[in-house]
């Protein structure tokens, strides 16, 4: 590559949230209520002995990378063939030694800067769907203008505390270029953390070149002499215990540049795993060990979050179920399986199988994303947009999510159990038989009491029928299309935007032609 000046990042100009927040919203949340737990200590350890046995005499497999075979094979494990068996307890090792409990991702804005892991949560949006849907043209292919907007909108909620990653697939550049302008528009439309690329180690590469672009001076932390840890990308499990090359291939890139992964088996219980919650949980463990610990293998202390896709699928048609009972509770059992690991957990949030916002859609989120948060989820990807299984970003939907996500900020944040809020000073000057209405508690409180959703129609009847009888849906595409009109784009150093333009330039020259899509 030529050589690439590296530049300071500016410090001036911070962009602002929109009319939905304020610039003072936190980075990400801090939970002050307690965890929900669905098993005890005996059916833990069943699984954690049970993921164990798995590891050691079924084995998982490494496919097509001779790289990783000889790393477990220097590790001591048995290796035969793609086939790698691991000791017993070796894994857990491995993680709780190295493998940090907590760590901060840097957001170009210092202040959008997360920490992932203890007690916090980090809401991200959807990933990876070629589609994309609103109210005007229905369902079609997403574009570049469609991944532009979901940052945009992204970056304007305060109730979204990441960019994401590949929020819709941009179907209209060629696939082995696009993931260049996807990280181009996370770098200059936002300033908050993003994900990179993991569909070829050298998109990894990519990545890891355009972010010490985009840090210049600061991409080493001084203190410890490694790079920061400024992108945090999804590394699938390929279940039922198997890991690809190209998850193997990003996953090393990342670890050798202390660039955390998301090490999250995808599983789609009773096609990928089996049907029972004991035995999928078990899985997913296993599966998880053995990612994880590849990765401290590579590089000890690389930043990881112990990730799970775990959804159902319809045992009449084979078809994707989400927001249904026994997902959630393999939810619950794999969050108290991090905690007990030491690292910190992902899992989804907003999941639904409806094809439109609709009344499936907001039910069948919410019950995906309640329990994320009261299992005590750290990351929480496809937090808005998801539709029809993830083959769809709806712009509807993620305006719709957005608010709920806001909701849940204030769940998480527990009971106000100051002076202010235990208001006795309110109740004194009220007494009996009056109301609150006017008094100097309620005025002092009422602008930040309640949480007030831009969306949602409290009005009367007759109120609603002259604003034009519009439904949740019609609401939140006025709302997604004003955010749109009201976007003002985050500072960015102009030498650092230049060096970022060029190295894509240098890059996409390099690439032959290829089609689109």
């Amino acid at each position: 590559m030529p050589e690439v000046r590296r530049h300071r990042r500016s410090r001036r100009s911070r962009g602002k949230d929109s009319t939905a927040g304020t610039p003072s919203a936190p980075p990400y949340l801090t939970r002050k209520i307690p965890l929900y737990e669905v098993l005890g200590e005996e059916g833990l350890v069943i699984i954690e002995n049970n993921a164990e046995t798995i590891l050691e005499e079924i084995g998982v497999e490494f496919r097509d990378d001779p790289e990783a075979l000889d790393i477990w094979k220097q590790a001591g494990a048995d290796v035969q063939g793609e086939r790698v068996r691991i000791p017993k307890g070796f894994c857990r090792q491995l993680i709780t030694h190295n493998a940090p409990s907590q760590f901060t991702q840097h957001a170009r804005n210092e202040e959008r800067s997360i920490i992932i892991g203890g007690g916090n949560t980090v809401l991200a949006p959807a990933y990876g769907s070629p589609f994309i849907r609103n109210l005007d043209e229905g369902r079609r292919y997403a574009t570049i203008e469609d991944f532009h907007n979901f940052v945009k909108l992204a970056y304007m909620t305060p109730h979204l505390h990441h960019s994401g990653g590949t929020v819709c697939e941009p179907v209209d550049l060629p696939v082995n270029k696009r993931h260049l302008d996807m990280l181009y528009a996370h770098m200059h439309l936002s300033d908050k953390p993003f994900m990179g690329s993991v569909t070829a180690s050298e998109r990894a590469e990519d990545t890891v070149e355009m972010c010490k672009i985009l840090f210049g001076d600061d991409y080493i932390d001084p203190l410890s002499g490694e790079p920061k840890t400024i992108t945090t990308s999804l590394i699938n499990a390929n279940s039922p215990l198997t890991y690809d090359d190209t998850m193997l291939g990003a996953l090393k890139v990342y670890a050798r540049n202390n660039q955390a992964c998301l090490i999250s088996p995808f599983i789609l219980a009773g096609a990928m795993s089996p049907v029972t919650v004991m035995g999928t949980a078990t899985q997913a463990l296993a599966e998880g060990l053995a990612g994880i610990a590849f990765a401290q293998l590579v590089k000890p202390g690389a930043p990881v979050v112990f990730g799970t896709f775990a959804s159902s699928i319809s045992m009449q048609s084979g078809a994707p179920t989400f927001g249904t009972p026994e997902p959630t509770l393999v939810l619950y059992v794999m969050a108290a399986l991090a905690r007990r690991l030491g690292v910190p957990f992902r899992s989804g949030g907003g999941f639904d199988a409806a094809k439109i916002a609709d009344a499936q859609a907001g039910y069948e989120a919410a019950n995906s994303l309640i329990p994320a948060l009261y299992a005590g989820v750290n990351f929480v990807l496809h937090t808005a947009g998801w539709l029809e299984g993830g083959l769809v970003m709806g712009y509807e939907k993620f305006i719709v999510d957005c608010d709920q996500a806001g909701m849940a900020a204030i769940l998480l944040n527990g009971v106000d159990v100051s002076e202010n809020g235990q208001a006795m000073d309110a109740i004194a000057e009220v007494g009996p038989g009056n109301h609150y209405l006017g008094c100097e508690h309620t005025k002092a409180n009422f602008r930040t009491a309640f949480y007030r959703s831009p969306i949602a129609d409290n009005n009367s009847y007759e109120q609603w029928k002259e604003d034009g009888e519009m439904d949740l849906a019609q609401r939140a595409n006025a709302y997604y299309k004003q955010q749109l009109a009201e976007y003002e784009q985050p500072a960015i150093d102009p030498g650092v935007d230049e060096a970022l333009r060029a190295y894509i330039d240098q890059r996409k020259a390099a690439f032959p032609d290829s089609n689109i899509a």
